[in-house]
């Protein structure tokens, strides 16, 4: 039997937390490394996937739930980003942040291990998992990761709020993925902060190296994605079980599951954005915050806002 009052303490301590002392945070600084590392450890939630009590489904939830196209790709997800958040780890040799990274890896593989006994309790099969190889580059695997998680996240909370709102997920169910929804929120926080230290301690002339590499990313990010949505489009008329399997895109997967849902793009994006704000709020506000995608949406909100009042009757 859980303790709720345990329970509930864990919770909160994995949502909320600030830096010791008053002072600014500047980034690049050993207060900043001290803060943003400390903030993944110290809200640590130390739950164990094995003892996770699978609530039972009535049979309309239950085919909803292994109905959805997304089972496949978030265990393949979270097993390379295991991977390649662990084998940068082993390149870092200042402790504490070596500490703090490897943990990040340990959560990672327990997301995995979460899906993976979730899958079971509900009878959804999974496609053969692929061998998981240790990237030739440690660091543009690490960035690699932290930045798809900070396109998938933002999506994903706002995506886990609608089906929680709609009922599409029942509240048992809801209530039991929740902390994995909510370490995601702290793996982000830590990755921009990692980004803007690592940034500012290199010299000169490899800070600009670095931040050609950070477009790179965004770009490879972007042609993989336009990739992703020529692959669905192409399984939609034909392009049979490889395209799909090729698809490791949680985003749009989790959005084309929920569609039938009755939200215009507009309500989304607002949900999304909602979210976002929500969950990042309890950690100290010195810490950086995820900036490119949630103004990118913001911009995006208030154009179909615009859009729909320039559309709407006189």
């Amino acid at each position: 039997m859980f303790n709720n009052a345990i329970v509930e303490a864990a919770d909160r301590t994995a949502r909320e937390w600030r830096a010791a002392g008053t002072d600014p945070i500047l980034p690049g600084t050993e207060a900043h490394k001290i803060a943003f590392c400390r903030m993944l450890l110290d809200t640590h939630n130390r739950y164990k996937p094995a003892v996770i009590d699978w609530p039972p489904l009535e049979p309309e939830a239950r085919d909803r739930l292994v109905a959805l196209p997304i089972w496949d790709i978030a265990v393949q997800t979270e097993g390379k980003a295991r991977q390649r958040v662990l084998g940068y780890a082993k390149t870092i040799s200042d402790p504490l942040l070596r500490e703090a990274i490897e943990l990040d890896g340990f959560e990672e593989g327990r997301h995995k291990e979460v899906l993976s006994n979730l899958v079971e309790a509900y009878g959804i099969h999974l496609a053969p998992e692929p061998e998981y190889i240790s990237p030739r580059d440690p660091e543009w695997a690490f960035m690699v990761t932290g930045f798809s998680e900070c396109i998938d996240s933002f999506f994903a909370f706002g995506l886990f709020t609608l089906a929680k709102r709609s009922g599409f997920f029942p509240p048992a169910l809801v209530d039991t993925f929740e902390p994995v929804m909510q370490e995601e929120g702290r793996h982000i926080l830590f990755f921009v902060n990692w980004v803007a230290w690592h940034r500012r301690r290199l010299p000169l002339w490899r800070r600009l190296l670095f931040v050609f590499r950070v477009l790179a990313v965004w770009a490879f990010l972007l042609w993989e994605r336009i990739g992703i949505a020529r692959g669905v489009g192409n399984a939609a008329e034909g392009g049979g079980a490889q395209t799909r399997a090729q698809d490791n895109n949680f985003t749009l997967n989790g959005s084309k599951a929920v569609g039938d849902i009755d939200v215009s793009p507009t309500e989304l994006l607002a949900i999304c954005l909602a979210e976002n704000e929500r969950r990042l709020s309890g950690y100290d506000l010195r810490l950086l915050r995820p900036k490119l995608v949630p103004c990118l949406m913001r911009f995006a909100h208030r154009l179909l806002r615009w859009r729909s009042a320039a559309a709407a009757p006189a």
